[in-house]
């Protein structure tokens, strides 16, 4: 596929921002689910079918609007999304029932992915040539705010309490009113629109069996991300009797080293090959999780750190290899890299939800380390770049 634009730095850092936002409410959930499950007394199963919820809106249906953002730009799903994502989120404050707190997720899911196909979409019309390098500025942001939000909404909590959660809506709101003043600046280019089904040749089968194998590895990878998210949170404050804030700092520091990771294992992807690095943060990660049970104190936060950095690195390569795959369903692709498949991820939270109920929570907690292997093990059926046939 041609290169149909050049670096955009600015318009990236945007929809970067954006992105942002939105993961902000994402990857806050987690971290509350505690509290709400106190509040209306779950099990942990029951609990867990609130990040199903969140996963099935949010994520598992990205594809459909990745559909109708090929058909034809629809540069409204920025504002419209963010705008939905934290509404849905700080609404959840006031919610004194299991069946209102589900609507209120799945609000928030919707809006989470409206965002995502058209922005990781809209980002690819200004990477350049490093693919993998420009698409991760706009991946960083959702690193950045799925760090940031575990810690704004459990340091909410804690100073204000549960009843102030409302305040987190003011990124959305923010972000809404900046993306409606600057839309004429994010929109793709009338010329490159039509170049992606024109200059593309017919996609070959091999090319979907490649994207099956991709989709099962991030699943892979995403299970052992968003358990680390959900566990961390209730293996330190309801097993360990910690500070939320401690572990809330925990889950910050997994994804700010999963943004450190994006920015820097790009660049590097670019130079090594996509396949090459994927494979190597699958295979490490495995190797650092028992780092996490063995080490305490300032030890502990950077084996989480240099974790995060490691399996999260392959968060936008994942992505670029999705779209070069289907070059002329860029929407499609980036729904399923980023929507279907971490969804899909996510709903095998439940499963541990499961395993804690009948096993305790540091059971569950470390069988999360065997996801990398098995996604390693995976990686090794990937064909790709697809090679030329005669």
């Amino acid at each position: 596929m041609e290169v149909m634009s050049q670096f955009n730095l600015k318009i990236l850092l945007l929809l970067s921002c954006g992105h942002m936002v939105v993961d902000i409410y994402q990857g806050a959930l987690p971290a509350i689910l505690p509290f709400l499950k106190d509040r209306l007394d779950l099990s942990y199963t029951v609990a867990g079918t609130i990040l199903i919820a969140s996963n099935l809106t949010s994520s598992v249906i990205q594809p459909l609007f990745g559909f109708l953002s090929d058909k034809k730009e629809k540069a409204y799903l920025l504002p419209l999304g963010t705008f939905a994502a934290g509404a849905g989120f700080s609404l959840l404050a006031g919610a004194g029932h299991y069946l209102l707190i589900l609507l209120l997720v799945a609000i928030s899911g919707f809006g989470i992915a409206a965002y995502h196909p058209e922005g990781f979409k809209t980002a690819r019309f200004f990477t350049g040539q490093k693919m993998a390098t420009g698409m991760s500025v706009f991946a960083v942001g959702g690193n950045f705010g799925n760090a940031l939000g575990p810690i704004i909404a459990l340091s909410i909590i804690n100073y204000f309490g549960f009843s102030s959660l409302p305040w987190m809506f003011l990124p959305a709101a923010a972000f809404t009113i900046g993306i409606i003043a600057l839309r004429k600046s994010v929109a793709i280019p009338a010329k490159d629109r039509p170049a992606v089904a024109e200059n593309t040749p017919p996609i070959p089968r091999r090319a979907h069996r490649a994207m099956i194998v991709i989709i099962c590895v991030i699943i892979m990878r995403t299970w052992t991300q968003i358990g680390l998210m959900t566990y961390i949170p209730f293996y330190y404050i309801d097993v360990l009797k910690q500070d939320p804030v401690f572990a809330g700092k925990l889950v910050s520091m997994l994804l700010l080293g999963g943004a450190f990771g994006t920015l820097a294992g790009s660049p590097l992807a670019d130079r090594w090959g996509h396949r090459l690095w994927l494979r190597f943060s699958m295979l490490g990660s495995f190797f650092l999780f028992p780092l996490i049970f063995h080490l305490q104190g300032f030890l502990l936060s950077v084996a989480v750190t240099l974790f995060g950095a490691v399996l999260i690195s392959t968060f936008s390569v994942t992505v670029v290899m999705g779209q070069n795959l289907l070059p002329r369903n860029l929407g499609v692709a980036s729904g399923l890299i980023v929507g279907f498949a971490i969804g899909a991820g996510g709903i095998g939270v439940t499963l541990l939800g499961i395993l804690a109920d009948h096993f305790g929570v540091p059971f569950a907690f470390k069988c999360i380390g065997f996801l990398p292997l098995a996604g390693f093990l995976m990686s090794l059926l990937l064909e790709y770049p697809l090679k030329k046939t005669a």
